[in-house]
């Protein structure tokens, strides 16, 4: 009897850790080319296997997606903006078989939207118009779709290069792990600025932290936000000067600690550093360098104190890498190229932190945006 137990309990756990290998992977994707939209595909972490599953065709220009926390509906940005003015689109997703149906489309109040977030809860969706400058956050009806209510803070100011930063260029709406604020770095500005957070308000959820920004050096072009899973740190990914910042985190205040560069210390190129993400064992920090670089970098965190040190950089076989994802076991990184229309496929060794290429590659048009959901 015993010995049928510890089977039976061994079996659910090898069934178990087999399902979390199997994954949807949602590409968002610049239309302007060969692209018809959103992709969908399954991809087995256990065999490398990937197979298309679906195609969201009508949309312009999905250059980032946000999945709900139960995978049952996804959001994206169209990034367009003058004649166009920018959209974000609410789809449902069926996981049983892997399709996206969609469920109405509202205006992002803002030119050239290129980033979003939806709420724990499924009660907010958040964006950020990089062109516009602002930020639009959208109250979610209960069957998934958009409501007609919203909320829009516009940005102010500008920063020291007069072509790049010239206005406010909101690049990201990041809501912290406690859920009680976000974070929107914005590129134009050279600020973190900080918004509290109340998910269960029935309107205007964010408003002015008490400490309502951070000032960043001038020049360096915030952009995108990772936490540790420890929820006390939190890496700034710099595209301007390609630079990587640390910040301990506590109830919406954020406070330097460590900056280092992203590049080879011989590296004389352009500078446009895209990504970042932590592994899941929180050991190791990434980040996406495009133009010449065209590389993933590669750091070992400090379980101490947090401080970065680069321990390498792997090409990625394409050119123009945007968004990666890390899948959640921390087997494998998947990098989005840009400008060669490919996914490439890259195992972690987790010791090392080190990435390796590997046979399995993704061609589809503008890849952009990269998100991993379990089935």
């Amino acid at each position: 009897m015993f010995k049928r137990i510890i089977f039976s309990l061994l079996l659910t756990v090898s069934v178990s850790i087999l399902w979390a290998q199997q994954y949807y992977l949602f590409t968002g994707t610049y239309t302007n080319g060969t692209s018809e939209g959103i992709y969908v595909y399954r991809f087995d972490a256990s065999t490398g296997k990937v197979e298309g599953v679906d195609t969201a065709r009508g949309i312009e220009q999905p250059s980032y997606l946000a999945i709900s926390e139960k995978g049952d509906y996804l959001y994206a940005v169209s990034e367009t903006g003058g004649d166009k003015p920018g959209q974000i689109t609410a789809y449902s997703f069926d996981k049983s078989i892997g399709k996206l149906k969609l469920l109405n489309t509202r205006p992002s109040l803002g030119d050239h939207p290129c980033y979003i977030t939806v709420s724990g809860n499924r009660k907010w969706v958040i964006a950020g118009n990089y062109s516009g400058g602002n930020i639009v956050a959208y109250k979610v009806n209960e069957d998934g779709s958009l409501s007609d209510q919203h909320q829009l803070i516009n940005h102010e100011g500008k920063s020291i290069n007069s072509e790049r930063q010239e206005a406010p260029h909101v690049h990201a709406t990041v809501i912290t792990p406690d859920g009680d604020y976000l974070l929107a770095p914005d590129l134009g500005t050279d600020k973190i600025m900080v918004y509290r957070f109340k998910e269960n308000a029935r309107r205007n959820p964010l408003s002015k932290a008490k400490v309502p920004y951070v000032d960043i050096h001038p020049g360096s072009g915030p952009r995108h936000l990772a936490f540790h899973p420890n929820r006390k740190w939190v890496y700034l990914m710099e595209e301007m000067t390609g630079e990587v910042s640390g910040y301990r985190y506590k109830n919406g205040k954020l406070q330097l600690f460590d900056n280092i560069d992203g590049h080879p210390a011989e590296y004389k190129g352009s500078r446009g550093s895209a990504d970042i993400h932590i592994s899941p064992d929180g050991k190791n920090l990434y980040t996406s360098n495009r133009y010449e670089a065209n590389n993933i970098g590669i750091f070992r965190i400090d379980p101490r104190n947090g401080k970065l040190k680069n321990t390498g950089f792997q090409d990625v076989i394409g050119q123009k890498p945007r968004n990666f994802v890390i899948e959640p076991s921390g087997k494998y990184v998947l990098v989005a190229n840009q400008d060669t229309n490919d996914i490439r496929f890259f195992r972690r060794d987790s010791s090392t932190g080190s990435l390796t290429p590997t046979e399995t590659v993704i061609t589809v048009g503008s890849p952009v945006c990269l998100k991993l959901f379990p089935y």
